[in-house]
């Protein structure tokens, strides 16, 4: 009994390292990592030469824009792309707004799990690339985070608007020249029916919006200086269907957020000047965009130190702080996350396979 018991335990141990340590083809990614680099490089360059660099966190999440749409082109990746880039800037700037506020910190908390259901509503809906309410509950919640005035609301309305449309030039003029070359890539989505909107509800819409209400109300109560890390992590996991899933995609956010620490540490302790930083963000955008399809805990140690230069650049402060409260809160979101994943695994059916 006791041998037919382990047996299977072990095999799931097999899957989930193989899951852990698989490194999957790159897929094209040099296209997305070449039009993300391009469309982080031109804003950021602009305002330096303005010398408006303290408005770069506007422009890197109007910039996202170009992340999205990579299983669609031309007239497809147009459409969704203008719709992403409008609610990033639309996010971007109501982070700002909330930010004016100084009970910006408990305030961001219920806005952003309701941003959270509301974005995996719409990445489900319009079959988004990447899935997920990610980027958007990013965009508002390190916004909201750093105090404000109400004159910075039109600035990050319209840095952010300028970095979207300019990333939706980029990606379309590829998109185009892609389509052309090769006309059977994929249009379109798989209309949703009646049921789907259940399943999305109960799998991943719901768990979402609970999970950023809870990880940032943990993360806030604990005082921890920037809880919306622990925000962002708490829905990573749930853009997986399975629970071994989930819990992959924890554990590789986990383990890639320790390694781009140590990467961001060393970066930080350099101090490099702000034309070095704009180089630096824009080759971790690059080597994120390389490494995201192919294994995320890889990617993480580019994303980290891009993340931890975003918020640097802005706001900078204590280096050692920064290190710190993203490692913990990583910690903190995650196991939220997980946590509502496996309370939910059951929940209201599948999401269609698209």
């Amino acid at each position: 009994m006791t041998g037919g018991g382990a047996a299977p335990s072990a095999s799931r141990r097999d899957r989930l390292a193989r899951d852990l340590l698989t490194v999957r083809p790159h897929g094209d990614a040099h296209w997305v990592a070449l039009r993300a680099g391009i469309c982080v490089l031109v804003p950021l360059l602009v305002l330096w030469a303005t010398g408006h660099l303290t408005w770069s966190i506007f422009a890197v999440f109007g910039a996202m824009t170009s992340l999205y749409g990579r299983n669609r082109v031309h007239v497809p990746r147009l459409q969704l792309q203008v719709q992403v880039g409008v609610l990033l800037t639309l996010v971007t700037a109501g982070g700002v707004l909330v930010g004016t506020s100084e009970h910006r910190a408990w305030l961001a908390v219920p806005l952003a799990a309701l941003l959270a259901s509301g974005a995996a509503l719409l990445s489900d809906v319009q079959d988004w690339h990447p899935p997920g309410a990610l980027f958007p509950v990013f965009a508002f919640t390190a916004c909201a985070s750093l105090p404000a005035q109400p004159r910075d609301v039109p600035v990050a309305l319209a840095v952010a608007a300028a970095a979207a449309a300019f990333a939706v030039v980029v990606g379309n003029l590829g998109a185009f020249w892609r389509a052309r070359r090769r006309p059977r890539d994929r249009e379109g989505r798989t209309p949703w029916r009646r049921g789907d909107w259940a399943a999305s509800l109960g799998w991943h819409v719901l768990p979402s919006g609970l999970a950023v209400l809870v990880a940032g109300t943990v993360a806030t109560g604990v005082g921890i200086g920037h809880p919306y890390w622990a925000m962002v992590s708490a829905v990573v996991p749930l853009v997986a269907r399975e629970f071994r899933d989930q819990l992959v995609r924890g554990l590789h956010r986990l383990v890639g957020t320790a390694l781009g620490l140590a990467v961001a540490a060393v970066v930080l302790a350099v101090d490099p000047p702000a034309l070095a930083l704009i180089a630096l963000v824009t080759l971790l955008q690059v080597g994120a965009e390389l490494l995201i399809g192919r294994n995320y805990a890889l990617a993480l140690t580019c994303v980290t130190p891009l993340a931890l230069l975003m918020v640097y650049l802005v706001a900078g402060g204590d280096r050692q702080a920064l290190l710190l409260d993203r490692g913990l809160e990583t910690v903190i979101g995650v196991a939220v996350g997980l946590v509502i994943g496996y309370l939910t695994r059951a929940g209201v059916g599948q999401p269609p396979v698209r």
